[in-house]
């Protein structure tokens, strides 16, 4: 029989860290042990801690023994865990808010609850976004089961920062909003295995936004506004990630990272409530 998990408090986990990850999460222990397990399987970043922020409608996922075990492995590995519940539910960019005001790291990664890193991954993103200097760098996530549904049209869209990347005003209607198509399915697994990269080696692209796993420089996130316009989008809306992103990319720039070492699991949304585009609602405001 497992013992009680302790949860942490805000005020012991809130410290002078290289990087935080933020994973939200809602009826899903399954895969949040699943994403959990990637983040323990990274090394060469022994500077991270963890906040999981549950809002199930019954138990939270984190109450699970399979969940409760990969929170103890990271804490024995020395990497703080903070478990907080986030209710009631006020809408996706409001618990991505209440996370990214429970660290105050260099660098935060936004990491959705159905997402599995390979490892190296959050070294390779923590290194990419210390040379590049942008806003953000992302790993667009993979979806396996298209790993035989080759779609060449999209591979067009795949195009290289030669140098930093530099700020961009990116809009619907716009060729650099097509960016997107990249991302879907196995499309840029497909576009990495064409380029036959070297091993170890990395490549900066450019995106229109990433979707499931973002690092930001939080300094940065939050001179863009973070996640605060939460007030202003109805509560069941989707596209908060978005909306942060344009914003970063507009004052600071932002760039995709290839190889990604980011898969999705495919896993059924628990984010029902969708009939809202933050996104959309943000630009008709400007």
């Amino acid at each position: 029989m497992s013992r009680p998990l302790e949860h942490g408090t805000s005020d012991e986990f809130r410290a002078d860290r290289h990087l935080d990850v933020l994973v939200p999460t809602r009826n899903r222990p399954a895969e949040l042990a699943v994403t959990l397990s990637g983040l323990a399987a990274q090394e060469g970043v022994p500077d991270f801690g963890v906040v999981v922020s549950d809002q199930s409608d019954d138990a939270p996922a984190y109450a699970h023994p399979a969940v409760a075990t990969m929170v103890r492995v990271l804490r024995h590995q020395g990497h703080p865990v903070l478990l907080t519940r986030r209710l009631p539910r006020r809408g996706m960019a409001e618990h991505r808010a209440s996370l990214l005001a429970a660290s105050t790291a260099r660098y935060v990664l936004c990491l959705d609850d159905d997402v599995w890193l390979a490892p190296g991954t959050l070294r390779r993103l923590v290194t990419a976004i210390a040379e590049l200097g942008c806003g953000f760098v992302g790993n667009a996530v993979h979806g396996l089961s298209y790993r035989h549904d080759i779609r060449p049209e999209t591979h067009r869209h795949y195009e290289e920062w030669d140098g930093p990347p530099a700020p961009e005003r990116i809009r619907p209607g716009t060729p650099e909003w097509e960016r997107a198509l990249l991302h879907p399915a196995a499309n840029l697994l497909h576009v990495t295995e064409r380029l036959r990269l070297p091993r170890g080696s990395w490549r900066a692209y450019k995106v229109s936004w990433i979707g499931g796993c973002v690092l930001y420089d939080r300094e940065k996130l939050v001179d863009a506004g973070g996640f605060d316009f939460w007030r202003r989008v109805p509560e069941k809306h989707q596209g908060e990630d978005v909306a942060a992103q344009l914003a970063v990319l507009e004052r600071h720039g932002g760039a995709g990272v290839l190889p990604s070492g980011a898969f999705h699991l495919e896993s059924p949304t628990t984010v029902t409530e969708r009939e809202i585009e933050a996104w959309e609602v943000l630009l008709e405001q400007a």
